[in-house]
């Protein structure tokens, strides 16, 4: 019996035994964590500044009439070239009551001067013949009677075009004739046949009839940050998108920088132009949105990271983790000077090689179990 029981005993001893020296080699194992690691490259990079803006026609002009009257006729829509001189409308004037009276008053006064210049021509003539005045005196009312009667017929002629916009004279430089100032493409016409317009002159601006735009000289207006405008010169080279027209870019080359800043919801922007370079055939409508890249510093073939795999302390000092090779201080600290960066890549101009391993952060971890002896 006790030699039973002494059996059991050193059984449940061995087991116990086993069981703690198991539990021993699981605790005593190790993680081992690696990271991922990469190289720094070779590369070009680019700093560039961003505006936003739209493309407009270098120079437009507003087309308005010398008169006021009312639409009788459109002969173009938006779209159509036209050449300068070209007629885009036609209008039947309505005088106004004022107008015609001041009119009508300067052909009475005319006419008025015409009679006295007349009688006084007439006697002068008889005196002359007579040899009692010079030929000069003579002359001289011949000339005042030949100007009284050129005022006439000019008051009459500008009686005709207050009425009804032309004269026989002008038929073909009719007010009632609205024509293109400039060759282009016809951008908008704001009035339809029937509208009332009125005419240009100091005293109000007038109704736009339409508005024509040189196509072929499109430029890019926009607006940039007030911490990158000072980068910026005059003669830079800059890309254009259009967000409409995908996959197409266009250059471009800055010409104009505006002195002052605008505020912007508290951001204070600054207006750029610049002419944009359109290919032969090329059609760009004015209008459109777009964004401009602006190039403002390129290296070319440098020692490059990520900017993602840079870490930095509390006194700004820049490093990145090189891989050591050494199992008990896998990773080592090594400061890096820093050139430009374009948000992806930044350049490297000292502290790592091409060949170092450097520690990628945020990505997932790999884990492997170093098994315990056996």
């Amino acid at each position: 019996m006790n030699r039973i029981i002494k059996i059991i005993l050193i059984v449940l001893f061995l087991a116990a035994a086993a069981w703690a020296i198991m539990y021993l080699m699981r605790t005593n194992q190790k993680e081992n964590v690696t990271y991922e690691t990469t190289h720094a490259f070779k590369t070009d990079i680019s700093t560039k500044a961003v505006a936003t803006g739209s493309i407009k026609a270098k120079e437009d002009i507003e087309i308005k009439p010398n008169i006021s009257g009312i639409i009788n006729e459109i002969i173009v829509v938006e779209g159509d070239y036209v050449k300068k001189g070209d007629i885009i409308a036609r209008l039947n004037v309505v005088p106004s009551v004022n107008n015609l009276s001041n009119a009508k008053s300067q052909i009475n006064t005319a006419q008025i001067s015409l009679n006295n210049e007349s009688k006084n021509y007439n006697r002068q003539k008889a005196l002359y013949n007579d040899g009692v005045i010079s030929k000069a005196d003579y002359e001289q009312a011949q000339v005042s009677y030949l100007n009284a009667k050129e005022n006439l017929r000019a008051a009459k002629e500008n009686y005709e075009i207050t009425r009804t916009g032309t004269s026989g004279s002008f038929i073909n430089e009719a007010n009632t004739q609205i024509k293109a100032k400039i060759s282009g493409m016809v951008l908008d016409i704001p009035v339809e046949v029937g509208d009332q317009v009125i005419e240009s002159n100091t005293m109000n601006a007038g109704t736009t009839i339409a508005t024509l735009a040189d196509i072929t000289n499109m430029i890019f207006e926009g607006n940039v940050d007030e911490a990158e405008v000072g980068k910026l010169k005059e003669g830079m080279p800059i890309k254009i998108t259009v967000g409409a027209l995908a996959g197409q870019s266009f250059d471009a080359i800055l010409y104009f920088i505006s002195p002052l800043g605008v505020d912007d919801n508290g951001t204070v922007k600054f207006e750029i132009k610049a002419n944009v370079q359109l290919k032969e055939g090329t059609f760009i409508r004015a209008g459109y949105s777009a964004n401009a890249e602006i190039i403002l510093e390129t290296v070319e073939d440098v020692l490059a990271i990520k900017e993602s795999l840079l870490r930095f302390e509390d006194d700004g000092k820049t490093y990145v983790e090189i891989a050591t090779g050494n199992e008990e201080i896998p990773y080592e600290k090594r400061y890096v000077e820093l050139g430009i960066s374009d948000g992806t890549n930044v350049q490297i101009k000292g502290g790592i090689t091409e060949s170092d391993q450097i520690k990628v952060l945020n990505t997932d971890l790999k884990v492997e179990q170093r098994k315990g002896p056996k």
